[in-house]
């Protein structure tokens, strides 16, 4: 089993009828969401024994996120509850698909998250990432669970999937990002977010509005355009850098580009993307995650040691997998990650 441990909130994303002549603004539309959550769901509709771990509301948007992690075929029996609201994303949808995301997360059940007893003997892999490492004082103890899980051999899995605008001190979380290194086993992250944890990219290092109060905390991006010249030779520096510090490979997605691999032994393989017409890009970093877990599962390379042992034809499948499993999300509103069955076609 596989364990996706995080938050689950409501993203409210823009209908796709834009201001009407009179000014009115486009209806919001609730989606369920949260990155832990939408890798738990893609996981589930791959047909991976999945279990979430997280706090989630007795409201009505908890039983609804419930209701869809049950109806991805996902264990629940993990799952905290608490009469505290769901945090909602308000998403903002650029013309090339790429969204950015403004938190209401103050008071909300998922950052009140108390550390799980030792999971189940049958939990292979734990999955982390997002606002969950982030929002106290539940970050310190998904922190926790990434330690205690890992020094019982547990695979870890982890994609900062950062947002800017919840990170008050930049530096300091960057100093901790790199403290769970050596506990994880398969990093995952977008150039945006490897140049922004290497201190390359400070325009989103917080501002005005990068606390979580009441209003919106700030935005993170969903979207990944990329980075060139200097920027990709910051990222793959940086790379080498938390490979000494831990991880057997790391996962860095380059948006509508593709996918790279670099491995400690110094190996590095890059797929293309899959070429699709873009409706949003909501939920596919999450999806990269899923079907990465997936079929390194396939691969019977959910440990270390056989991670680090992959070959080059291994992990181009492995890839190419993600790459085709992304694209259908981004053909789709919202994070609506595909099932087996069409990855199959």
């Amino acid at each position: 089993m596989i364990v996706v441990a995080g938050e689950a909130l409501i993203d409210l994303v823009p209908s796709s009828q834009g201001p009407s002549l009179d000014g009115q603004l486009p209806a919001l539309l609730p989606r369920r969401g949260g990155g832990p959550y939408n890798t738990a769901v893609a996981l589930g509709r791959l047909g991976s024994p999945t279990a979430f771990c997280s706090r989630v509301s007795t409201d009505s948007f908890g039983e609804a996120l419930l209701n869809g992690l049950r109806g991805g075929g996902v264990d629940t029996s993990l799952v905290q509850r608490g009469a505290e609201p769901t945090a909602l994303a308000v998403a903002d949808i650029s013309p090339d698909g790429s969204a950015g995301y403004g938190f209401y997360a103050d008071g909300t059940a998922d950052r009140l998250f108390d550390l799980p007893p030792e999971l189940p003997a049958a939990v292979r892999a734990l999955s982390l990432g997002t606002c969950s490492l982030v929002l106290e004082p539940g970050a310190s103890a998904y922190e926790s669970l990434l330690r205690r899980e890992a020094a019982r051999g547990v695979f870890t899995a982890l994609d900062p999937n950062v947002r800017p605008g919840l990170i008050p001190d930049p530096d300091a979380y960057r100093a901790r990002f790199r403290s769970w290194l050596p506990h994880v086993a398969l990093l995952k992250l977008s150039e945006e977010d490897a140049l922004w944890l290497a201190g390359r990219d400070t325009t989103a290092d917080g501002g005005p509005d990068s606390g979580t109060g009441g209003g919106a905390a700030g935005a993170g991006t969903g979207g990944d355009p990329g980075a060139g010249g200097g920027g990709r030779a910051a990222v793959l520096a940086a790379a080498r850098e938390w490979l000494a510090a831990g991880p057997a490979a790391i996962v860095l997605t380059h948006g509508g580009a593709g996918l790279t691999v670099l491995t400690r032994d110094g190996r590095e393989l890059t797929v293309p993307g899959e070429r699709v017409t873009v409706v949003d890009t909501i939920g596919a970093g999450d999806t990269v995650n899923a079907a990465l877990l997936h079929r390194l599962d396939a691969h019977d390379a959910l440990s270390y040691a056989a991670l680090a042992a992959l070959g080059d034809k291994d992990w181009e499948d492995i890839l190419r997998f993600a790459a085709r499993a992304a694209a259908i999300t981004c053909s789709r509103a919202g994070a609506e990650p595909p099932y087996a069955t069409e990855l199959a076609a």
